[in-house]
């Protein structure tokens, strides 16, 4: 039996069928056939927004499964928004938000604001806007109002603010920051909450004029010094920054925070209904406090879960040091998780809608797995997509038919055998054909196999270097064969001058921890090798393939075109953890098997007799590693 190959970044078990540069194996496993706090109420807190109102639409019932679903909803008065700060590209957590507001719009036949949040000058940046509008269209995301941009409120909402100084429900604060933030988390006032009105604007005008003394306040609402609700203790409402903004240049030194300025816009542009993931639930009384001082119409905040994902990271400062360590090739790498990433790696969107519709309004805080969306497009790509073959170029094996009608016979057959609709191609069979060294390796010397969509055939003889490596072979035709009575279906590609040359792309994520933390050392966790490439040889049909469409590979999967010339076939995850022994990650594994793990797999092996509660972990975890290995070689 061969060596186990142990991926440490999937903890997945691999048995090979061809160990390279090493003798072959006796017997062999079969080739798998591929398919396709909540915070309490603090004495500070603002009034909730009113019951439902009449002719509010119901809440779906439990039965009908639709977790889309908007409290005080009224048909044809629903109005959502999407505003995202144009700092970087969108990730899948922007998508679930633009997804859920653009649904919801829809669904209760409303509006929806497109919204640009650019409040901070430093991170505002106009190719990022035109690449969020390039990525809502990705997402087939359309809005009613819009783009509109928080700027565009900005002499309201230093009017507005200066009501609540008038009303003594703001002051100027000049403690230095680390002394303002003990005092805020301990629950104890600056001096400077004692502030006249008077000089509290006369700071307010030194703050506007960006002056070395106004660099030094900052402008807080005075609500609570010690709420339970940490964030109803005085937050900051302005700053002082001296970067030009991208649209106004230097008219304001000041500018606002996103608290206080997202209630104000949201009541003023009509909003009904203001979405957020429930990281900002905590706020959420802030927010109702803005609204009540200031007397305007309420808008109903509605929480929602938060997207994170399985060996992910969704903060932009990290992906931006990611993309300028060199670790991806650019923001649309296909291990991001951008929308454009994962467009790039054959994310259908309809999926992704079908993931998010699962979600809803849901408030659990959940780690997804990858696998859930990546079923979801299965389900799509399946029936819809064409199917090629393809073998590798780099082990290919050259098998002479015996009984062939000879060299390049032409024939036609439907590109999806179940979708009529996407036409036929044509095919080749012949008496000279390439079959993978892996699926050989399976094989054995009079053994009947299924050379599929053609017939069976006996292996008669199988030729292998010094190293064990099947190079080439014998097959005699079997057209009377029973194909439900062969242990092995075998791919296969004619030799033909006009097959494509191609390359197969695999992934793997990034980050070798699970649930990535805020603390962690980035470059700690970064995994070493996430990318696999192996040459291969297509049939002649593939030259017909155009960049960025989807298709199916005979047993290696699902591939997206992310080139033509040359071409190249980036592949599709499955959401299985099985690793296809065709796949090129199998070959890279197979030649950088991890010696230590190999190792203790085999110590618990050989030591079997000793009890579960005398071992020590690594013992638990080696012995469970032989035991998968010896279940895997039984099959």
């Amino acid at each position: 039996m061969s060596s186990p190959l142990v991926d440490p970044h999937l903890k997945v078990l691999y048995y090979s069928a061809v160990n390279f540069g090493t003798a072959a194996p006796k017997t062999a496993a079969p080739a798998a056939a591929a398919k396709p706090k909540e915070a309490k109420a603090a004495a500070a807190a603002p009034a909730k927004p009113a019951a439902p109102a009449k002719g509010a639409a119901p809440a779906a019932p439990e039965e009908d499964e639709d977790r889309l679903v908007l409290s005080n909803a009224v048909e044809g008065q629903v109005v959502t928004r999407f505003p995202p700060e144009a700092s970087g590209f969108l990730h899948i957590g922007h998508a679930k938000a633009a997804l859920v507001n653009s649904l919801l719009r829809t669904k209760y036949k409303g509006k929806m604001i497109f919204r640009y949040d650019d409040t901070n000058p430093e991170k505002e940046r106009h190719d990022f806007e035109v690449a969020i509008i390039e990525d809502l269209g990705f997402l087939g995301v359309t809005w009613d109002i819009g783009p509109t941009y928080s700027s565009d409120h900005f002499d309201m909402l230093i009017t507005r603010v200066e009501e609540l100084m008038r009303k003594g429900l703001a002051y100027c604060d000049t403690t230095p920051k680390e002394e303002m933030r003990k005092k805020r988390f301990d629950g104890v006032a600056t001096a400077c909450r004692a502030n006249s009105i008077e000089e509290n604007f006369r700071l307010w005008e030194e703050m506007k004029k960006g002056s070395p003394e106004g660099q030094t306040a900052c402008l807080r609402a005075k609500i609570s010094v010690d709420a339970e609700n940490k964030a109803l203790r005085d937050p900051t409402l302005y700053r002082v920054n001296l970067n030009p903004h991208p649209r106004h240049g230097d008219k304001y030194k000041v500018y606002p925070t996103y608290d206080w300025c997202c209630p104000i816009v949201d009541s003023v542009e009509g909003v009904t209904h203001a979405l957020r993931t429930n990281e900002y639930h905590d706020r959420n009384d802030q927010y109702y406090w803005i609204i009540d001082q200031l007397g305007l119409r309420k808008p109903i905040i509605e929480d929602f879960s938060r997207l994170n994902m399985e060996y992910s990271l969704m903060s932009k400062r990290k992906l931006t040091q990611l993309v300028a360590d060199g670790a991806v090739d650019g923001w649309d790498d296909p291990r991001f998780p951008t929308v454009r990433g994962l467009i790039r790696r054959g994310l259908q969107i309809e999926a992704l809608k079908d993931f998010v519709k699962v979600q809803g309004m849901s408030k659990a805080i959940n780690l997804m797995e990858w696998s859930k969306l990546w079923n979801f497009n299965n389900q799509i790509l399946d029936p819809s997509v064409p199917r090629y073959t393809a073998v590798s170029a780099e082990t290919p094996v050259q098998v002479t038919v015996v009984g062939a009608e000879g060299k390049l016979v032409a024939s036609e057959r439907l590109r999806h055998k179940k979708n009529e609709a996407l036409g036929s191609k044509t095919y080749y069979k012949s008496d000279e054909i390439l079959l993978d060294a892996e699926d050989v390796a399976l094989l054995a010397e009079g053994e009947e196999v299924t050379l599929m969509d053609w017939c069976n055939a006996f292996i008669t003889k199988i030729v292998k270097n010094e190293a064990g490596v099947p190079i080439s072979a014998v097959a005699t035709l079997n057209p009377s064969g029973d194909f439900k009575k062969t242990k092995y279906k075998v791919t296969w590609v004619a030799v033909n001058p006009k097959n494509v040359n191609l390359t197969f792309v695999e992934f793997d994520h990034l980050l070798t921890k699970k649930k990535p933390e805020e603390g962690d050392d980035l470059d700690a966790i970064t995994a070493k090798h996430t990318k696999y490439t192996m040459a291969g040889v297509g049939e002649a049909a593939m030259a017909e393939l155009q960049r960025g469409q989807s298709l199916q590979v005979e047993r290696r999967g699902y591939y997206r075109v992310d080139s033509v010339e040359p071409l190249v076939l980036f592949a599709i995850p499955d959401g299985r953890d099985k690793i296809n022994h065709l796949s090129a990650k199998a070959q890279w594994l197979k030649k950088n098997a991890p010696a230590p793990v190999a190792k203790a797999a085999a110590t618990a092996a050989a030591a079997p007799e000793k009890k579960e509660a005398e071992m020590t972990l690594e013992e638990k975890r080696a012995a469970k590693a032989a035991k998968k290995a010896a279940s895997g070689a039984k099959k």
